[in-house]
């Protein structure tokens, strides 16, 4: 399929055709590996920010006050909801664009709602495509929203230049669910609904994990804002996404962290762990469509899948087999 007009278009600015490329992007790695070769050239100037946190810690609000604050700073802005729970694309990701509908009427915004359906090469894979398209398109901010904080919150957040997790006063050990993975990437963490009680609680109860569990040290100031003194700590703060409290100073710890990379040499680093990780998850579906096409068609896999039944074979030893079957044996 030629799809020089919607990138093109894509090029231009065109919604409808950034819509349809990550449509197609989502359902064929053919495809994306066909799209994403075009438009790679102009990817690279967007700013990601990945935000995530458990059901009930008003992701949809905190976004959409957050959104309020980069339009107002005339940044084009892009949204993508991923949720890698769900089978299906309604629930909770509907839910979330109905939240936002406010933005949806904007030419700067554009929201996108991905759930695992599927897609071939992954949920992680499908969206640093989707977050190639709206770079392209020529958003400056790209938000990436996820459930949860397990690992395929970790897979996508790679991506992302700045982490924010968020949590809220009242639901007892949320903590203590954060997994080391998440826990190496988050930049800032935030405490949203901060008018409930307990939400002074919870940020004491932060700044103790992270210094029982990475060893950092934070000092207060008359502000109860907690600042780093080695490289770089995770800040804390407090929001409330209804009144749109403390939104000012959060965005001015996303620039602190957006300067913090781009001056301190990370984001180097940043970008050869994202080149890296990104292949790798391509490499993942690629290698494994051949070894399924093997397991499919070869007929000395029918010789040494009957070798496993009679228990001659253990499938591990099956699997270093098919290794020298493919040349990648070391």
């Amino acid at each position: 399929m030629d799809y020089s007009d919607l990138i093109r278009n894509l090029l231009i600015g065109n919604t409808r055709a950034a819509a349809r490329l990550i449509s197609i992007v989502e359902n064929s790695i053919d495809a994306a590996e066909e799209i994403i070769n075009s438009i790679y050239e102009h990817t690279g100037n967007a700013y990601i920010i990945g935000i995530t946190g458990a059901p009930g810690t008003g992701k949809s609000s905190f976004i959409s006050t957050l959104t309020t604050i980069f339009i107002k700073e005339g940044k084009k802005i892009g949204i993508i909801c991923v949720d890698p729970t769900s089978p299906l694309t309604g629930g909770a990701l509907l839910g979330d664009r109905i939240r936002m509908k406010q933005h949806f009427s904007l030419d700067n915004v554009f929201i996108r709602s991905m759930a695992n359906r599927g897609q071939l090469g992954g949920l992680a894979r499908a969206t640093e495509d989707t977050i190639k398209i709206l770079d392209a398109y020529g958003c400056d901010i790209i938000i990436v929203e996820t459930v949860g904080v397990g690992q395929s919150e970790v897979d996508i957040f790679k991506s992302a230049h700045t982490v924010v997790v968020l949590l809220v006063p009242g639901m007892g050990d949320e903590i203590q669910a954060i997994k080391a993975g998440i826990m190496e990437i988050v930049d800032i963490f935030v405490v949203n609904k901060m008018d409930l009680q307990g939400a002074d609680k919870k940020v004491a109860d932060i700044m103790q994990m992270l210094e029982l569990r990475k060893g950092y040290k934070y000092k207060s100031t008359k502000k109860k804002i907690f600042e780093k003194i080695d490289l770089w700590m995770p800040e804390i703060t407090k929001v409330n996404s209804r009144t749109g409290e403390n939104f000012n100073y959060l965005f001015e710890l996303i620039n602190k962290h957006k300067d913090f990379i781009e001056n301190s040499g990370v984001i180097s680093n940043y970008m050869n762990n994202r080149i890296k990780n990104e292949t790798i998850e391509i490499l993942k579906y690629k290698l494994t469509r051949k070894v399924e096409e093997i397991l499919n068609s070869d007929s000395k896999i029918e010789s040494l899948i009957e070798k496993v039944k009679e228990k001659s074979l253990d499938p591990y030893s099956m699997a270093n087999l098919i290794i020298k079957m493919l040349g990648l044996e070391e």
